[in-house]
This record gives C-alpha cells, sequence and structure tokens, in this order.
C-alpha cells in the first residue's frame, strides 16, 4: 500500500479532534469525509478505517511509540508509524517519519501482546471490573472479541419486502449478502459497503442494525393490535422493528427524553411506511402516569457503559469512566421502578441492555424484582449474549410478566 499525503493529514487531523479536543469518532470521520469530493471509495475507507484503527489500539501504539497524552502532532505521526509499521506498510521519506525504529516496534508489539491491557487496549479500570464480574476466561474472550471489526447487518423490513426479495436486489446493485440462521430479519454484507447509497435504502427496505439488536424487539412477542411502548427509543431502531412485527397494527409509542432523537425517528419512519406509532418526549412524569398499567408490552433499552458494542464505538473506552458506571446503575434501576408501572396486568416488560457486566444486567434484574414495584412481576427468561460466542455485539436481555 502506498500512503497518500492528503489522506494521512486527514487521519491526523481526525485523531486530534477525537484524542484532545474530545469529540465522537463517528462525528468526526463523517466531517472528514466531507473534505473532498474527488476522493473515492478506496480513499474513505482508508480514513474511516485507518482513523478508528489507531483509536482502538490507542494505549497499545502510545506505549509501543513511547507518547502520552495530551498527543501533540508529532506525537499523533508517531502513533501512526506504529500503526503503518505494524500492518506492514512501508513508510514514504517523509519529514514525520524521520528516524522511526521499526524493529524496535515491532519488538516492543511482541512483548507488550503478552499483557492483557495492552494487547487488547483498554484503561486498567476497564480491565479490573471485567476481570472481577466476568472472570478470567469469559473477559479475555470478550475483550477481545470487541476489538475485532464489526460486521454490517441490514435488518429487512417486512412492512415492504422479504429478506430473498432485498438480497436479489441489493445483487442488482453489486452488494452480495447472506442470511444468519437464528435471525429472522438480517441479512450480513459479505464485503463492507455504502448500503446507504442504494434505493434499496432509500425506498425503506431495510435498516442498519447488528444481529444482536435485532433479537431484542423479538423478545418481546408483541402481536399485531397490541399497544407497546419503547422507554428509551432514542432514533427508534427498535421501535420501527416492533412496528415491522406488529404489521403496522395497533400502538406503539416511543419515548425518549431528548426530542433531536425522536426527530430523526420520525424521518426513518416515513421512509419506512410505519404509520402506527406516537412519539412522547419525557420532559416529566405525566406521559409515563397516562400509561399505569394500560401497555400490553413495554421495552426497556436501558442507557448503559456501552461495553458490549466497544468494537463499533472503540472511543467510548476512553471517554468512559468508573464513576460513569457507578450512575448509570442508578439510573438503570430507576428506570425500571418507574416504566414498568405502565405494564398492565398479565402484559411483559422487556429490560435490555448493550452492556456485559452482570451488574448491569441479571443483577438489575434480581433486584428490581425484590422491590415494591417489582414484586407484580415474574421472572420469565433472559439472554446472555457475549460477542465471542455469538460473532456479533454483546447484548443482555430479560424478559418479567406481570401477574393478573
Amino acid at each position: 500500500m502506498r500512503l497518500h499525503r492528503n489522506l494521512c493529514f486527514a487521519v491526523i487531523d481526525g485523531l486530534n479532534n477525537i484524542f484532545n479536543d474530545g469529540e465522537y469518532a463517528d462525528k468526526v470521520i463523517q466531517k472528514l469525509l466531507k473534505r473532498d469530493k474527488r476522493w473515492g471509495s478506496r480513499d474513505r475507507s482508508f480514513i474511516a478505517e485507518t482513523t478508528y484503527d489507531i483509536v482502538r489500539w490507542k494505549r497499545l501504539y502510545a506505549k509501543i511509540a513511547d507518547v502520552k497524552e495530551p498527543f501533540d502532532r508529532d506525537n499523533l505521526w508517531r502513533l501512526f508509524a506504529v500503526w503503518a509499521t505494524l500492518k506492514g506498510i512501508r513508510l514514504p521519506d517523509w519529514k514525520y517519519f524521520e528516524n522511526t525504529p521499526t524493529r524496535k516496534i515491532k519488538g516492543r508489539f511482541d512483548e507488550l501482546s503478552k499483557i492483557r491491557k495492552y494487547r487488547d487496549s483498554i484503561p486498567d479500570w476497564i480491565d479490573e471490573v471485567g476481570l472481577a464480574e466476568l472472570g478470567e476466561d469469559l473477559w479475555t474472550k470478550e475483550i477481545a472479541m470487541q476489538n475485532v471489526l464489526a460486521d454490517v447487518i441490514l435488518r429487512v423490513n417486512t412492512l415492504k419486502t422479504t429478506k430473498k426479495e432485498l438480497q436479489q436486489r441489493l445483487q442488482s446493485e453489486d452488494i452480495e449478502t447472506e442470511f444468519l440462521d437464528g435471525y429472522p430479519s438480517a441479512l450480513k454484507l459479505k464485503e463492507r459497503a455504502n448500503v446507504f447509497k442504494t434505493t434499496a435504502f432509500k425506498d425503506g427496505w431495510f435498516e442498519v442494525q447488528d444481529a444482536s439488536s435485532q433479537l431484542v424487539a423479538e423478545f418481546l412477542n408483541v402481536e399485531p393490535g397490541m399497544k407497546v411502548v419503547d422507554t428509551c427509543a432514542g432514533a427508534g431502531g427498535k421501535t420501527l422493528h416492533i412496528a415491522a412485527l406488529m404489521q403496522n397494527k395497533g400502538q406503539v409509542i416511543a419515548m425518549d427524553i431528548y426530542e433531536s432523537k425522536l426527530r430523526k425517528l420520525k424521518t426513518r419512519a416515513k421512509r419506512n411506511g410505519v404509520h402506527n406509532f406516537d412519539m412522547r418526549v419525557l420532559d416529566s412524569t405525566k406521559p409515563i402516569k397516562k400509561l399505569y398499567d394500560k401497555a400490553d408490552r413495554v421495552l426497556i433499552d436501558a442507557p448503559c457503559s456501552g461495553l458490549g458494542v466497544l468494537r463499533r464505538n472503540p472511543d467510548a473506552k476512553w471517554k468512559l469512566e468508573p464513576e460513569f458506571l457507578d450512575r448509570i446503575r442508578v439510573t438503570q434501576q430507576d428506570v425500571l421502578q418507574k416504566y414498568s408501572r405502565m405494564v398492565k396486568p398479565g402484559g411483559k416488560l422487556v429490560y435490555a441492555t448493550c452492556s456485559v457486566l452482570p451488574s448491569e444486567n441479571q443483577e438489575q434484574v434480581d433486584k428490581f424484582l425484590t422491590s415494591e414495584f417489582g414484586k407484580d412481576f415474574t421472572f420469565v427468561k433472559d439472554n446472555k449474549v457475549l460477542a465471542h460466542q455469538s460473532g456479533f455485539d454483546g447484548f443482555y436481555m430479560a424478559l418479567l410478566e406481570k401477574k393478573k
């Protein structure tokens, strides 16, 4: 591979925004890719994948390069040199790469790869939490998988088409996919591609949604005609899936504290042909109280640490702090207590997170079931999805039923 100066500069600028300015990696990369209209798909892929790679392996590369934060531009070039050397890319004769110790880089990599916190490039505190909650064997396998680039998974919109029809249509646009056993609505891309430019996407035939995430709406066991509440809907990926499973019949109520996210859901719903949904901004307790004992199904896709989806959001591990984990556990129990009251007798509740930590998952459910409101519920089943076992995102979901 030959390195091109303007593409490398874009990567360095992006790393500066992410590491030094605290910006989110996905937003930075979106901005970078608009910098030069002449860049083709390979150029854009290089910028996105290289930036994500260096973000993912920041701790390991910084240790090898012997640099510390905050990184000045010379230090960022050193990180880049480590990345290129380990990828087997010949460094050009640029001033940024003068005196790069290629042999030392490879030797240091071999040495540091024996230590998990460097090998898997994670902060000490996350390594300690994962080890304490999952144990040596599970945590070692799980955190290693969180550094593997995630596949692109599509969820077919069954309101408009079928998996087979979508597969054929994408094939006509030179995008090859395959079915996934155990995931009724999923198609996996055989090679990465920009699916958002396809006519199939513009016509609302699919959404991009990881296979594990697709399990959550299925876990609710919804039926057409029900009243279903998605309490932490965000931009509505699971809301749209629920609506499709309900065949656009009944009512899906999407709630969130952020009106801006619900506006995105409105746009997506129009493209998807979903019309059996309403939106509620949670700016007070009124929207919740109005639904006490009225919902057939309630989904609590709770805010969490996101430790099950680090391979999609590698910068999250550098932004997370131990104090956040303490606060989010309090929030999780709080939303369980508040939102569970919307379930009617005989109705069902699903509590879900994209975390692999028991303290955010089954321990929260156990605590809820012994509480005043939780005593009205019985535990039905749960699903602990680990990335190294499934090949997809780490997730947790528990199904509870309210006593009649």
